[in-house]
């Protein structure tokens, strides 16, 4: 399933998606199948200008940001835990240190609990999530990181083994059972957040929605956007991977509802 997935997305994602009705447009047009043709190459237009040129994909993204909002307090968590994402592995694997991506704040705001929150543990569930292998973990990852803020690796509990959600959820489930956490805090992406509870709360876990790293105003509009392609590109991105993965998951029987609520 881990690998299917992977391959599927790269399919799947929009700027693929559109080069691949592209080149079947171009086939069909040297088969010559005409009317075969107009339709490939203009459902792949319109897949390219709607992520390019509109805020479509940042609707989608800020309707998965807003369904969890951040807690007004943290209160006295015993576990902090941490859903990996954060480091940039190719980045790390050829220069050493910690290299942190866009998803950096997922750490940097465990850290500011971890520094504020003594008594807490920290829990990091992520491993690596490449179809190639050869990449570090989160937790050994950010067990460098931590030490050189003075963390005490004793307050570390790392899940070195999760190259997705679902694993995460799995994993952390049988850690936090195992040492008697009770409800952690849960720092990951904003957009992600949905996802991950609905499987958190299927495999039995007790937590509290912490989440960061948001990517949109959370006030956008449909319009055209003629300034930031890129950026639009990847918010579109983003938000079909979650998408596609909160419907895939619920078709699975990996979580109890298409669209977790609080």
């Amino acid at each position: 399933m881990f690998h299917l997935s992977k391959f599927a997305w790269l399919v799947l994602q929009p700027l693929s998606l559109a080069f691949l009705l592209a080149l079947c447009g171009l086939l069909a047009g040297l088969l010559r199948r005409n009317r075969l043709r107009i339709i490939l190459s203009t459902a792949g237009i319109v897949v390219l200008f709607v992520t390019l040129f509109t805020t479509a994909g940042t609707m989608a993204l800020q309707a998965l940001e807003a369904r969890f909002p951040q807690p007004e307090t943290e209160g006295s968590p015993g576990c902090i835990l941490v859903l990996g994402g954060g480091f940039d592995g190719d980045v790390t694997r050829l220069r050493g240190g910690v290299a942190l991506n866009q998803g950096a704040e997922r750490y940097v705001e465990a850290l500011r609990l971890a520094l504020l929150h003594p008594q807490a543990k920290i829990l990091i569930s992520g491993g690596d999530g490449s179809l190639t292998g050869g990449y570090e973990d989160d937790g050994t990852i950010a067990r460098r990181m931590f030490d050189s803020f003075g963390i005490a690796a004793d307050r570390l509990l790392l899940d070195p083994q999760s190259r997705n959600t679902f694993e995460n959820a799995k994993n952390s489930a049988l850690l936090i059972r195992q040492n008697g956490l009770g409800t952690c805090l849960m720092i990951t992406s904003a957009f992600h957040m949905p996802r991950a509870v609905g499987m958190m709360r299927k495999a039995g876990v007790s937590i509290t929605p912490w989440p960061v790293d948001y990517r949109t105003d959370g006030n956008t509009g449909f319009h055209l956007d003629f300034t930031e392609p890129m950026r639009l590109a990847e918010r579109t991105s983003t938000a079909l991977r979650e998408w596609l993965g909160l419907a895939g998951n619920y078709l699975a029987g990996r979580t109890d509802s298409l669209f977790p609520a609080p």
